[in-house]
């Protein structure tokens, strides 16, 4: 028989199997000498209370021990079959190739990025001498802007599919177990190209293609249907179905597809920027101490705020993260935010942002579905103009920004390229 029961434990009990088991016999009112199992199922943290406290999800084997699981995808070598197009080899290109493969169809992926190893040059160009290869850089590549600049694998959505599907393919490719049962799975940026390359190896076994360096800059269009994408280095790649997973930040396939009289409709999206603060000062509000218990990790936040017709909200929290410099252009300042497995760097960093809709991007009504896209380039071009025309990042106390006042100086941070007053 199997029984679902919750603990709450403190920090320090909560990775005491021993412990955990008397719990559950407690909890069951079992003998000592009954037999059963558990497995956990999920974790989280309270820290609502004074004293934070792990609550744990745990099904319970009562006669018999955990049933183990074990996922096994069903791949089987597509090399001679139908071909299906892939615009990006990110998180969303990548599993579409492993979904095509399950259905008997070959995926071919055209990336116009590096693959994940080879992209760290182009990072370190960034950082170090301000250089963005518009090609290669933290969105673009192998593994798109995960990869390097975030790791985190939870959704607010309810109506994303399979999402412990998706977590559980992830563990085959080698993320660790946790991921699984974690209120907010985390990978890590320095764990996630090991995971990606595995990826792209069982692609290759399977039968399907990926090509490196190959930046679509046209589509072959007969009798209302794409036959055929095209790539700066003259190929043409041709496959019975296309898929675009180019991403947030692709505009010249944005750009392209309203050329070519494709439908696009304008979104709302959200912008903002990227606030800092100790870690140590996050933990101390949100643990309700001077220093964090060592069995809990470094602690993340989520504040939303409305305001007249506007929500504001935090997005993209990194726990002991760093801010990293993601233009994909030369004349542009975008920043992101990421955390190692550990998160064990001395800052947390959050995105603030605000909703932005087609009356804040009226001023380019001229360009229709695409207004917000150039809306969106011209905040950034404004940053590189602030930050003196490189990776500099104009910045401010969160205090000064506040109370609309200059900053005199700034505190250290973690972006490396720099920062400026403004």
């Amino acid at each position: 028989m199997i029984s679902t029961i919750e603990l709450r434990l403190l920090p320090e009990e909560a990775f005491d199997t021993n412990l955990i088991r008397k719990q559950i016999q407690k909890k069951l009112r079992t003998g000592k000498k009954d037999k059963f199992g558990f497995k956990l199922v999920k974790r989280s943290i309270d820290a609502r209370g004074k004293t934070p406290v792990y609550r744990l999800r745990f099904e319970v084997f009562i006669g018999e021990e955990p049933r183990e699981e074990i996922f096994e995808p069903a791949y089987r070598k597509v090399s001679e079959n139908k071909r299906a197009i892939i615009v990006g080899a990110g998180p969303a290109g990548l599993f579409a190739a492993l979904k095509l493969i399950e259905h008997r169809i070959k995926p071919v992926i055209l990336e116009r990025g590096k693959d994940v190893r080879s992209r760290r040059k182009d990072l370190v160009a960034i950082t170090r001498f301000h250089k963005v290869n518009p090609d290669s850089n933290y969105c673009f590549g192998e593994g798109g802007a995960g990869a390097y600049s975030d790791g985190k694998l939870y959704t607010r959505s309810k109506k994303k599919g399979n999402v412990n599907l998706f977590l559980k393919k992830l563990v085959y490719f080698g993320a660790p177990e946790n991921i699984t049962v974690d209120a907010h799975p985390h990978i890590g940026t320095n764990k996630l190209p090991f995971l990606i390359e595995n990826i792209r190896n069982t692609i290759l076994k399977y039968g399907g293609e990926i090509h490196f360096n190959e930046r679509v800059v046209d589509f072959e269009i007969r009798n209302k249907k794409i036959t055929a994408a095209i790539t700066l280095s003259g190929k043409k790649f041709t496959g019975n179905h296309f898929i675009l997973a180019t991403g947030h930040s692709s505009a010249d396939i944005y750009r392209l597809l309203f050329e070519k009289g494709i439908l696009l409709e304008q979104k709302p999206f959200a912008m903002g920027v990227r606030v800092e603060h100790p870690q140590t000062l996050i933990d101390s509000i949100q643990y309700h101490c001077s220093i964090r218990n060592e069995h809990l990790p470094p602690a993340s936040f989520s504040l939303v705020n409305h305001a007249a017709d506007k929500s504001v909200y935090s997005f993209c929290m990194c726990p002991g993260g760093v801010i990293a410099p993601c233009a994909t252009q030369q004349e542009e300042i975008v920043t992101n935010g990421w955390s190692p497995s550990k998160r064990n760097n001395p800052f947390a960093n959050s995105g603030i942002v605000v909703n932005i809709d087609r009356e804040d991007t009226s001023e380019f009504v001229k360009y229709g579905p695409l207004a917000g896209l150039y809306f969106r380039e011209s905040v950034e071009h404004k940053a590189w103009i602030a930050g003196g025309k490189t990776q500099r990042a104009p910045a401010q106390r969160l205090t000064d920004f506040l109370s609309g006042n200059p900053s005199a100086d700034l505190p250290p941070c973690s972006y490396l390229p720099g920062v400026v007053p403004c």
